[in-house]
């Protein structure tokens, strides 16, 4: 089955065809750095991230490209409110954003350009515009005439008819249409601005995306994602202008949307109230947990990342993490010196990895139906578990081997979603150079600490063994103060740090 993905703009599902063979061309809408991303935000990052992973997995070089938004008017309003600059503000939430991403384990992309530093870009394309006459002047400020751009409406599905302006389009009765949108603003008192033709002034949200994609991709690039709140008017926009400019079509061969996010099945929204921040929900949760409930659902439908939903999730990440566990500790264990050779069992367990990958590609390959593919991931688990069952009580000497492979398997497809995945390159040491551990040298310090906590495990299991419960629970008291939980499990003592309780 080849791969096939919805595309917005013709409301189907589409075999994918990059423009280029063997490589795919990614734009997905940035944040704009004003405040704290919220997990409506993040979920629209960990699903690009997912899509970003699965097509490396096909074999696809992915050439990925994210922008920031560091001049807009919630910028400036929150660097009025604080009395500080919008660059200041905008560069504090640019390294915030970059530090949650890091913290739920998303690759950094390619190329992350800023809008302040695509100015000349977007002063270029805006002229074309206007001497095109798709745009035109009033008093300084530029607007596109979505009258002049016969498909107008095509990704929202809409007419212009019924059309009303959006969240960031101003209604001015200077403006030929309603539906008009500021390519360039004349300056205020006070705010950040640029020389134009047009006088003093800043550009527009919209063809901020259109210049760095064009920039960066070119026309026709392969896919153009975000959250389903901005197939319009923002991406409705980013058409209009992008076409008009360069006179080609289309602007992008793949629309990639998806669902929003609700809390306790309400939509969040700040009106409610319910705005939640990853950098909060990950005091929580581990990170996979977070990804774990976002993969639970297909990307194009809503989820809700109320607790409860999240701490459901976290124990599907346990019952991962179990038999992971329960595997390694087999594997670790020596075969018996005399025991048949395979079974039958455990040659039809082997073939059955194999079809695990393929139905696991099968669901993924079907518009990157994470949900499908989860749903496999569990039934290998499940699968597994069963044969560690069966081997306390008979095993052969290729029962390490099969155990392996099936270990193998779980981690190579959970890998493929990001759960367990390595951080990216360089994550490590950024995060020693910013956290240094005191008398650490060359890196040895993480090592070693790991080996004064298996030591310390050692001693508890002697003192369980020998019934000094009281001690046994003793070191395991203080370890969870120090941040490392400690789970007794039928294979044995299984630690990981989980971070201190507030």
């Amino acid at each position: 089955m080849s791969l096939v993905l919805h595309n917005t703009m013709t409301r189907r599902k589409e075999e994918f065809r990059p423009r280029e063979e063997g490589r795919v061309l990614m734009y997905v809408c940035g944040p704009t750095v004003y405040n704290y991303i919220h997990v409506g935000n993040g979920r629209a990052y960990l699903v690009f991230d997912v899509i970003r992973r699965y097509l490396r997995y096909k074999g696809y070089e992915v050439f990925y490209v994210q922008n920031f938004t560091d001049v807009d008017d919630k910028i400036i309003n929150r660097a009025r409110e604080e009395g500080k600059t919008p660059q200041e503000i905008a560069r504090f939430y640019e390294r915030a954003f970059r530090e949650d991403m890091r913290a739920l384990n998303v690759l950094p992309p390619d190329v992350s350009p800023r809008a302040t530093e695509t100015i000349p870009q977007m002063l270029e394309m805006i002229k074309a515009l206007v001497e095109k006459g798709h745009a035109y002047v009033v008093d300084g400020d530029v607007y596109f005439s979505v009258e002049s751009f016969e498909g107008y409406g095509k990704l929202s599905g809409r007419s212009l008819e019924e059309m009303r302006a959006g969240e960031r389009v101003e209604v001015d009765e200077r403006k030929r249409h309603p539906m008009d949108f500021a390519l360039w603003k004349s300056s205020k008192p006070g705010e950040p601005a640029w020389e134009s033709p047009w006088g003093m002034g800043r550009p527009g949200w919209h063809i901020e995306c259109s210049a760095m994609s064009l920039q960066h991709l070119g026309m026709g690039f392969d896919i153009h994602g975000g959250g389903q709140d901005l197939i319009f008017p923002h991406h409705e926009n980013e058409i209009a202008q992008s076409e008009a400019y360069s006179g080609e079509s289309p602007f992008v061969r793949y629309w990639v949307h998806n669902g929003f996010v609700n809390i306790r099945e309400e939509k969040m929204s700040k009106s409610l109230g319910n705005i939640i921040l990853v950098r909060d929900i990950l005091k929580q949760y581990p990170a996979d947990a977070v990804r774990l409930l976002a993969l639970q659902t297909h990307y194009r439908s809503p989820i809700d990342f109320g607790p409860e939903a999240l701490e459901e999730a976290k124990r599907a990440l346990e019952r991962l993490e179990n038999c992971l566990f329960a595997l390694d500790s087999f594997i670790a264990k020596p075969p018996p010196r005399v025991a048949p050779a395979r079974t039958q069992r455990e040659v039809e367990l082997s073939d059955s990895f194999f079809d695990f990958e393929r139905r696991f590609e099968e669901a993924m390959d079907d518009d990157f139906n994470t949900a499908r593919a989860m749903g496999v991931i569990f039934e290998l688990v499940k699968e597994l578990n069963t044969y560690l069952d069966e081997q306390q009580h008979f095993q052969t000497p290729a029962s390490p081997m099969v155990a392996s492979h099936g270990r193998d398997t779980l981690i190579k497809l959970c890998r493929v979603l990001g759960l367990f995945a390595p951080p990216p390159e360089g994550e490590e040491v950024e995060r020693a150079a910013e956290e240094p551990v005191a008398g650490a040298e060359d890196g040895d310090a993480f090592p070693a600490a790991e080996g004064l906590v298996e030591l310390l495990l050692e001693v508890r299991a002697m003192a369980r063994e020998r019934k000094q419960f009281e001690t046994a629970d003793f070191i395991r008291s203080r370890l969870r103060e120090m941040g490392i939980r400690v789970d007794d499990l039928r294979e044995g003592q299984r630690w990981k740090f989980v971070g201190r309780e507030e």
